[in-house]
């Protein structure tokens, strides 16, 4: 609420002309937008009205805030492309290679970005908020249905997340790909989109997409068999704060045998300046971790698997989370 809305509301009182422009012809010479310029908002506030010192520190604020985004999507994806799907094709690979193949992904991923860059300006009338706010719409509610359900509802398998995900992406893809084909259009020119697929608003339209999710994941996992709950310590809410050893459905297709190998290996020469510096770029340096003996491991597995809660800050935290979502919910209700 006061990081999203608020600026953009100071913004369109202070800069009618500018950022809260109807006009077209205004719209399309202050931003090059012919529906609004509602992405110069905040960047118009900083440059605006910060000094010369604040207005660089913001500037590079925004770019950092940037940066580490687009470095948390790439690292998270190029984990679930190795471990899920590069081991599956090559289970004995070494971690080196895993490595690499990652950054090969990530190259990948960068190339992909840039060429959607004129998708993006071309959805949602080019307003970026607008079309951030669609994608997730249509790609995230069976994301978000399967996680709530697995955590609140031990009944939920993996047949039924696997075909709730699948039925959510279909759906939501078929009302993307459509709103893509025919444009969102804008009150000057609308959109010749059929009205069963586009004529509900985005955000509506996760709502229903979140249902359809819930339905398909709850029934395929009733007519299916339930996971054990040796399975389910410490993963679901009814089992949080067990204490008994929880056993894995399926073990890790990857098993790492470098370390059996280091230690028959003969020692190599020692590589040159340009080959040392190219793999510390690449941050492929071969470094010896400490070995951990068996009661250490056992020591850390418990220090990560614990989930205990002191009561006290327990409360208090749950105390500020009903105060700050009350606030919010005031907030938006009243300028709404």
């Amino acid at each position: 609420m006061f990081l999203m809305v608020f600026p953009g509301m100071i913004s369109r009182v202070l800069y009618p002309d500018e950022v809260a422009c109807v006009v077209p012809d205004e719209c399309q010479r202050h931003c090059g937008s012919s529906v609004a310029c509602t992405n110069i908002a905040y960047p118009k506030l900083v440059m605006e009205l910060m000094p010369n010192g604040l207005r660089g520190l913001m500037m590079s604020v925004m770019l950092a805030s940037l940066m580490s985004s687009l470095t948390s999507i790439f690292n998270s994806a190029s984990t679930l492309f190795t471990m899920d799907i590069y081991t599956k094709i090559r289970p004995y690979s070494k971690e080196r290679e895993l490595m690499i193949a990652g950054r090969v992904f990530i190259v990948f991923l960068i190339g992909v970005s840039i060429a959607w860059i004129p998708v993006v300006q071309s959805a949602q009338s080019g307003q970026l908020f607008d079309y951030i706010q669609s994608i997730i719409s249509y790609l995230a509610p069976p994301i978000s249905a399967v996680f709530l359900l697995a955590i609140f509802c031990k009944r939920v398998n993996e047949p039924g997340a696997f075909y709730g995900l699948i039925v959510g992406l279909i759906v939501g893809l078929t009302r993307m790909i459509t709103e893509f084909a025919y444009g969102t259009g804008n009150c000057v020119s609308p959109s010749n989109c059929p009205a069963i697929i586009c004529g509900v608003h985005y955000l509506y339209f996760g709502l229903i997409l979140f249902t359809i999710s819930c339905i398909v994941i709850v029934g395929v996992s009733l007519i299916t068999k339930p996971i054990d709950n040796k399975h389910l310590h410490r993963l679901c809410w009814s089992l949080r704060n067990s204490t008994e050893e929880r056993v894995d459905i399926e073990q890790d297709d990857w098993v790492n045998y470098e370390e059996d190998e280091m230690e028959t290996e003969e020692p190599n020469e020692e590589p040159g300046f340009w080959k040392k510096a190219l793999m510390c770029f690449c941050g492929l340096e071969k470094t010896k971790a400490p070995k951990l003996t068996p009661e250490e491991e056992a020591e850390l597995k418990s220090k990560l698997t614990d989930t205990t809660e002191k009561p006290l800050w327990r409360n208090v935290v749950n105390a500020n989370a009903v105060i700050l979502l009350c606030v919010a919910v005031f907030f938006h209700g009243y300028f709404g």
